[in-house]
């Protein structure tokens, strides 16, 4: 990382921010952008920070990383450059967190599988029915209780910039039609290899099936699996929908994908470059659930043409129901990750 420049840009960058309004996050498509803070960044060399994730190019991931280098360096007047690496050229998740705690990557956006090996608070977000929509999601998550989810990354050298989405999980089905809870009785369903994903499905009388997500096609094909849950976009884009005849949108889990910094790294930066950073962290993982909606939208279409029948207000309170409400939680009060009054406030936020 490149991190020379002149005195007086600090000052007149610190001297622009302080006179600058700053706004919430708004709708960053179409040319707005997330807030209001611009900083006069004229005299030294740019500030080049390596972005690194380990998907396609057109994943969500990219998108969302595109659109905050293009609002860094709006905000920045190009003082800040943001050079991204895509589809694992720097290796997969877990390399990519491994790096970015030894500064050899500024920063990277990763799932919260890889990043709850390193802290298990995260799993918290893993919890059934915790969340209506995405949109509940995105506002407690980049909110204080955001910054307290993920405030453990400090210990490992790294620091919480802004959880983005990575959507949420649904029903489809080979063989049957998903109303309410009890037309999932015996149904072998895929599921992440998971404890908690696990604990789900056999509470609720499904007989679920962990395996790896390049194992599910064939697993679904072959009657290893009658049914996966999954986001509607992920179907598509993983191309497991070929034996798929039902699709139930019931809501019943959110993934999130979460954008951290080295903390040698951050701590270098001037706490101007700071604030537009986070600022604009936020503002990019806004966009990603604008993004993946409008790819649900697509790929709903597409699964439609294809054949599968949608049932878009399944009987969503007999799956709640079903696992005892609220109370199902309770039977993680003895895991590390768990904590009540964190859970409390999420809950406050979105009931």
């Amino acid at each position: 990382m490149k991190t020379k420049k002149l005195a007086a840009w600090f000052l007149s960058l610190a001297m622009a921010l302080s006179l600058a309004a700053c706004g919430g996050d708004s709708q960053t498509s179409g040319g707005e952008t997330g807030d209001s803070t611009t900083a006069d960044t004229s005299g030294g060399d740019a500030i080049v920070l390596r972005a690194s994730h380990s998907c396609a190019i057109s994943h969500p991931y990219q998108l969302g990383l595109e659109k905050f280098a293009e609002l860094v360096d709006e905000k920045t007047n190009g003082a800040v450059q943001i050079d991204i690496f895509h589809s694992a050229q720097l290796g997969d998740e877990r390399a990519n967190i491994e790096d970015l705690q030894m500064g050899t990557l500024d920063i990277a956006v990763s799932s919260t599988g890889p990043l709850g090996n390193f802290v298990s608070d995260y799993l918290i977000l893993d919890l059934p029915f915790l969340f209506d929509s995405a949109e509940q999601a995105y506002e407690v998550t980049n909110s204080e209780i955001g910054e307290q989810i993920f405030s453990g990354l400090e210990e490992f050298g790294l620091v919480f910039l802004s959880e983005g989405d990575n959507g949420m999980r649904h029903i489809s089905t080979t063989n049957r039609p998903v109303h309410t809870a009890a037309d999932v009785q015996g149904l072998k369903i895929r599921v992440p290899e998971s404890q908690l994903y696990l604990d789900v499905w056999q509470a609720l009388g499904a007989t679920p099936v962990a395996l790896a997500l390049p194992e599910l096609a064939l697993a679904l094909s072959n009657g290893t699996a009658e049914a996966q849950d999954n986001a509607t976009y992920h179907l598509v884009a993983n191309a497991t929908y070929d034996d798929i005849k039902y699709f139930s949108n019931i809501n019943y889990m959110w993934m999130g994908c979460t954008m951290a910094a080295n903390a040698n790294t951050w701590n270098g930066l001037d706490p101007a470059v700071q604030e537009i950073l986070k600022e604009q962290a936020k503002a990019a993982a806004k966009y990603s659930f604008d993004t993946i909606a409008a790819d649900n939208e697509t790929a709903t279409k597409t699964l439609q043409d294809a054949g599968v029948e949608f049932d878009f207000e399944p009987d969503v309170q007999s799956f709640k129901d079903a696992l005892g409400g609220d109370a199902y939680y309770d039977q993680y009060k003895d895991e590390s990750w768990y904590d009540q009054e964190l859970l409390d406030a999420i809950l406050a936020e979105v009931r």
